[in-house]
């Protein structure tokens, strides 16, 4: 673990957005600090002081300036940040109005599409207006069911700049699904696509949204958007109306941006959902702002001259971030479809094509990469490419070095590790410092990130859960439907009172890095040990015989035994021979305590829609109780193959 892969040069360092940071702290607040550590650890013991520089730096708009920045620095939750703030979100986010590149559209088999931030005001001021006469206001909320395109942060922009509340679903959702997040929430209008691409087909929307309408009443206008064909008959969607027809009498021009408190709501955002219904999380228009802002410019060095690419979707909380990109003045990439179509390099020639310069990805992306033998530093001009980023589940050290051997070698991989909760990061990418294998770059500035052992004492270089000990203002204001916070509280506070624990189990190394196990309501426990299942997948990225594995613990004659399910390759068995190897590979690079008493072959393993994989739910079926929502995950069917297995039955 730990092997150096990138150095930033002296000059990168001295370039970067997080140096030219640290000199306005220094000469702000008298300090000499030389190093991101330094600059760390004043983060996390002067709160307020971090904080108000972050606003300043980040040039916030605001109509009436706060009168503190924080009520409480001990208090959690609950603390009140920058109270007497007035601003607007999507004002923030709408701050360049010219000619250069906002948005670069690419759907699956389609030609490119462009806007730049003069458009992309004029849109926004356009749907505002058509919204503004529907009757929404401040509070009502307003949803999308949509592909990742222009036309969803256009929608969320003009919503917000209203005061609305967004929230948003990928059209891959199923119908429970969609309706259990927003049929609790009960939204006032809802934007869709007529329809979405994948591996070359057009899959229709209006059919399940149809479904949808009718057990979702709140609904009074529904604006649907032509891709999949240039006018789909829309005449059976109740409160439907086109796109085109519903901003048709609004010819835009200037926009009236609701000034709103600092939390006031801005995105209502959900638990996955796999045991029971999603909880909706509601975050604030400040909080959330300043968050992305510091991890976008600081931790990502974004600039005007970038082009930021993520490979996400209107489900999962990169968009968001992604999003607020805008605030930059960067060009956004935004890709609807699959990866790997019509070949495994398509998003690499799309980063060549268009001169992407921060690819984010998730980590199983990479793995799947791996897996294809595709070299995108070889096929592609990746010239402008300066950073990699890498989330949803830890990157392995093969991961790792793929980056470094198969796509660049002089760029920084960030590996970042966060979560919805509080749409950002715990720990990610730091332009000044070098990156290790296995090993996110440090903690983000502001976060007061530890490992608590099982006495609840932080430790260094030791496992232990991921807490965060101080206030951060992009904690979740409250939960939708929650009145005495009792939801809020279970979720993060249940086991130390007045401390974050976020369900991760991590390291943080002795030089300031972090290193992730996986969900820590997901670990291991055999002979009362905790193992982190990250370790064991990592071990089986190297074994090519093994397309995909899912390891979980069965409780087994009072105690808890280690079991891999394996999805083979094509062509593969899960023969004697195998499982030695894979017993050794495990024993000689992690510890004789991961390795499995179990290992069986199943023909897939589940996926949430957010492509994490499912360990509790496969935990629950092979001890026989029910997993209460599939419709959260992205084959539910793949459930089915762990039930009654015989090779569980027996030592």
């Amino acid at each position: 673990m730990g092997k150096l892969l990138w150095q930033p040069t002296q000059e990168q360092i001295e370039q970067s957005n997080m140096y030219r940071y640290m000199q306005v702290v220094n000469q702000r607040y008298d300090q000499r600090f030389e190093s991101y550590d330094d600059l760390y650890r004043w983060s996390v013991e002067a709160i307020p002081d971090f904080w108000a520089s972050i606003w300043d730096f980040m040039a916030v708009r605001a109509s009436q300036p706060y009168e503190r920045v924080l009520d409480d620095v001990t208090k959690m939750p609950g603390a009140r940040w920058f109270e007497g703030a007035r601003l607007n979100f999507a004002e923030n986010l709408l701050r360049y109005r010219d000619d250069r590149t906002a948005l670069i559209f690419k759907g699956e088999s389609q030609p490119v599409q462009r806007m730049t931030y003069a458009e992309l005001f004029s849109a926004v001021s356009r749907v505002a207006s058509a919204l503004r006469e529907c009757g929404v206001t401040v509070g009502d909320r307003v949803v999308g069911f949509m592909p990742n395109m222009p036309h969803a942060i256009i929608a969320m922009l003009a919503a917000t700049s209203l005061g609305a509340t967004w929230s948003s679903c990928s059209p891959d959702f199923g119908i429970k699904g969609v309706l259990d997040r927003f049929g609790q929430i009960k939204p006032k209008v809802l934007f869709t696509a007529n329809g979405y691409s994948f591996k070359g087909k057009s899959i229709d929307c209006l059919a399940r949204i149809r479904q949808i309408l009718a057990q979702l009443p709140s609904i009074e206008r529904v604006v649907v958007v032509p891709y999949t064909e240039p006018s789909p008959d829309i005449r059976d969607v109740p409160h439907a109306v086109s796109y085109d027809a519903f901003i048709a009498a609004h010819p835009g021009g200037s926009i009236d941006f609701a000034q709103l408190p600092f939390d006031h709501p801005l995105y209502i955002m959900y638990s996955s959902g796999t045991t029971g219904l999603p909880k909706c999380m509601v975050q604030s228009a400040g909080g959330i702002l300043l968050h992305q802002m510091k991890e976008l410019v600081l931790h990502t060095g974004l600039t005007r001259e970038d082009t930021i690419f993520y490979f996400t979707t209107c489900g999962w909380m990169m968009w968001n971030w992604l999003t607020c990109s805008l605030a930059t003045g960067a060009a956004l990439v935004l890709f609807d479809g699959n990866p790997f179509h019509p070949h495994p390099g398509a998003l690499w020639e799309l980063a060549g094509q268009e001169g992407i310069s921060v690819f984010g990805t998730s980590a199983g992306y990479i793995a799947a990469l791996q897996a294809s033998d595709v070299t995108p530093g070889e096929t592609y001009d990746l010239r402008r490419l300066r950073a990699v980023l890498s989330t949803g589940s830890p990157l392995s050290e093969e991961g790792f070095q793929f980056v470094y051997d198969h796509i660049k070698s002089d760029l920084q991989l960030a590996s970042i590790s966060g979560g919805t909760d509080l749409n950002g990061c715990f720990a990610l990418g730091n332009p000044m410092g070098p990156v290790y294998s296995g090993e996110l770059q440090c903690r983000g500035l502001g976060m007061k990130v530890e490992a608590f052992d099982e006495n609840g004492q932080p430790v260094i270089g030791r496992q232990g859960e991921l807490v965060c000990t101080a206030p951060f203002p992009s904690m979740p204001i409250y939960f939708w439907d929650d009145p005495d916070m009792r939801k809020y509280h279970d979720a993060y506070f249940d086991m130390y009172p007045g401390i974050w624990r976020h369900g991760d189990y991590i390291t943080v190394t002795e030089r300031g890095g972090v290193v992730m196990y996986g969900r820590s309501d997901a670990t291991l426990n055999p002979g009362g040990v905790r193992i982190g299942t990250a370790e064991i997948y990592r071990q089986m990225d190297a074994i090519e015989e093994i397309a995909d594995c899912v390891v979980v613990g069965q409780n087994w004659k009072n105690d808890v035994r280690v079991v891999l399910f394996v999805q083979l390759a094509p062509g593969q068995a899960l023969t004697d021979d195998l499982q030695q190897r894979v017993r050794a590979t495990i024993r000689a690079n992690a510890s004789p305590r991961h390795v499995p008493a179990k290992i069986v072959a199943i023909p897939d393993v589940p996926y949430t829609l957010n492509m994490k994989k499912v360990e509790l739910a496969v935990r629950k079926v092979i001890h026989g109780e029910p997993v209460t929502n599939k419709d959260a995950l992205r084959n539910p069917e793949a459930l089915d193959y762990y039930a009654d297995l015989a090779e569980l039955q027996a030592d």
